[in-house]
């Protein structure tokens, strides 16, 4: 039913949508900063590098979003009418239990009403907002389809697929999909990795480049301690793999990325034990 949907699934993405926000708008630079990929969309031979925030359809990720601004308690407030409403449909319910909730009903939109807030307004707007932030999560670049591109993160070792080839999941922050969710599906890539090259431990930081598809894939796989959903909105068919050794050794160009993303894994460890940070 529409209110049970919205007590769960549609309220968890309202609760969590602030946070969300703020983490897809400092996204760029922080991934920029740890790994020193700060190219534009330039797809010429020399420069194909691109940043996770590119990766996102520019198109829709800005919309209205009437619970944005909500406090917990309004969205408490919410809940509690649509909950009450449905319980009030249930022809088994008691006459004490019918009066306790029409009661918590007409409490939650006094107080909501106080506020200066339709209550009934914002519950039939849940699910366009839904949709929104479905697409804002999940929509791909358009711009990016075809392309060969350059893109460093953290690779989760997945299953071979059918004809033997390697597949790791590239994600833009260690720890994603064991100690934090899954990023969303525009966040993370599905790469076939050519060649003999498999992630030595998991999260383990590589730049990959090849040719950059739009295709949805959803696959389920464990991942350090339980089965983890994996959704993403490209593919990668990997031609080269840059390591942290490749880079650090120079058999690559540059090893500014290589020394970055040591220096953030040197500091995070410092700062988890107290000890000085890696530019000490």
């Amino acid at each position: 039913m529409q209110g049970g949907l919205f007590t769960s699934a549609v309220l968890h993405s309202i609760l969590e949508k602030t946070n969300l926000k703020m983490s897809m708008m400092s996204l760029a630079g922080r991934v920029a900063t740890a790994l020193v990929l700060s190219a534009p969309l330039a797809f010429s031979a020399e420069d194909r590098s691109v940043d996770w925030s590119d990766l996102v359809d520019p198109s829709v990720q800005t919309y209205e979003d009437p619970f944005e601004d909500l406090s917990y308690q309004q969205i408490e407030s919410l809940r509690t009418i649509v909950r009450n409403r449905e319980l009030l449909n249930d022809p088994t319910l008691n006459e004490a239990r019918m009066a306790d909730s029409a009661a918590k009903i007409n409490t939650a939109l006094e107080e909501l009403a106080e506020d200066g807030i339709d209550a009934d307004w914002l519950i039939d707007q849940r699910w366009i907002v839904a949709d929104r932030r479905k697409k804002a999560a999940t929509a791909a670049n358009p711009n990016l389809d075809g392309q060969t591109v350059t893109l460093a993160g953290y690779a989760i070792p997945a299953p071979l697929e059918a004809d033997g080839t390697t597949v790791v999941y590239l994600v833009p922050e260690r720890g994603m999909c064991s100690h934090t969710p899954p990023p969303n599906a525009n966040q993370m890539i599905r790469a076939r990795v050519g060649g003999d090259w498999s992630p030595s431990t998991m999260h383990e930081p590589v730049r990959l480049t090849g040719k950059l598809s739009i295709e949805e894939t959803n696959h389920t796989f464990r991942v350090v301690d339980g089965n983890v959903p994996m959704s993403s909105s490209y593919v990668l068919e990997v031609s080269q793999t840059e390591t942290m050794q490749d880079l650090m050794t120079g058999t690559s160009t540059t090893n500014d990325w290589a020394e970055s993303v040591a220096d953030r894994i040197r500091a995070a460890g410092n700062r988890k034990t107290g000890g000085a940070k890696a530019s000490e």
